[in-house]
Formats: structure tokens, sequence, C-alpha cells
């Protein structure tokens, strides 16, 4: 893999071991020889997901909207920035340029993109894989309704599986290089059960 697409916060929240995290996975990644895509910010967790892989001489490519790029504070010390228009096209650029995704603790814009890679990635438009970095038992509470969503028949078992996590970025980043995304029929079919 060349590069893997971090979403998280642009604010810090409220433990230290969140900001802690996101420089270690910068630098985790980088020096497994593995790109960043980003926000594009320099502020919050995303700011120290980027240091984090620059202070180990990573490539790091950020993508901001024109709108955001003064309020996030664009990172200016990046191997490449791309100003956009749109968060859509923001989204679609941060897609492109990668090859797997994680995800870190964040709020909602973390979780929009999230998601929006697993349904594409379940609806078959890409074969990208998808893991949770869970600091601190962060996303312990949505995997257990991830894992109800499977109960009660509105995800497959399959696509459920699409989604690795781990607390430890070196593990979650070797569950991703491993992993296999299934080529599996969204759509659960009363005869499957």
């Amino acid at each position: 893999m060349t590069n893997f697409c971090v979403f998280t916060g642009s604010s810090l929240g409220k433990r230290e071991v969140y900001r802690e995290k996101a420089h270690e996975l910068g630098a985790t990644l980088a020096n497994r020889g593995i790109g960043v895509v980003y926000g594009g910010a320099t502020v919050g967790l995303m700011g120290a997901v980027a240091d984090g892989a620059l202070s180990q001489g990573g490539k790091v490519y950020g993508v901001i909207p024109e709108a955001l790029a003064d309020y996030e504070i664009a990172h200016q010390d990046l191997t490449e920035l791309f100003v956009v228009s749109s968060m859509h096209e923001r989204k679609a650029k941060m897609a492109d340029l990668s090859d797997g995704f994680i995800a870190m603790p964040g709020g909602i814009g973390t979780l929009e993109e999230t998601f929006e890679v697993w349904t594409w990635s379940q609806l078959g438009f890409h074969s990208k894989p998808l893991g949770l970095l869970n600091v601190d038992g962060f996303y312990a509470r949505l995997e257990d309704f991830l894992d109800q969503l499977v109960e009660e028949e509105f995800v497959k078992p399959a696509h459920r599986g699409m989604v690795c996590t781990n607390d430890d970025p070196v593990q979650l980043i070797d569950q991703l290089l491993d992993q296999d995304v299934p080529a599996v029929r969204k759509w659960i079919d009363r005869n499957e059960r």
C-alpha cells in the first residue's frame, strides 16, 4: 500500500491520549513507508497525525476546502496540499489518493467520512480496507451498535467484517495490510436467513 487516509477530529478531544495516539499513528505510518492522506489542517488530532508523520520524514497529503483553509488553518509543511472547492470534492480526493482508511477518535465529520467509505466498499465502488483505531475504548459502543445492525439483518456479517478494530496502531496497520475486502452482494434476501 502507498497511502492511508486518516479520518479524525479537528479538535484534540478531552484526553491527552488522543493526541498522543494521533502523533504515534502518523509516525508509525511514515516509518512503514506509508503516506498519510488527511484533512489538511494544523489543528486538533488532524494536525497531530500530520506532524507525527512529518517528524519521521513521511509523505503527507492534505485535502482542505477553500472555506476551511483559514478556519482549520491549512498545514503549510505538507508534501502536497490540495485546496478544493467543497466537502464533496475533499472526500472524493482523499479517497482517490488512498489505498486504505483509518478512523481515529473524532466528531460528526469523522463518523460521516468513515461511514461513507464503508458504504462505498459495501456497494462495491472500491475494495480498500477500513479500520478503527480504538483509542482507550473510544469506539467500543459503536462496535456494539454495528454488531446489532448484523443481528437485526440490516448488514451482512461479511460487510461488518470489513471494519477492523484495534487499539494499537501497529497491529491495526498490519490487519489492514492483510485484509481482503470481500465482494459480497449488499442486499439481504429473505431467503438467506
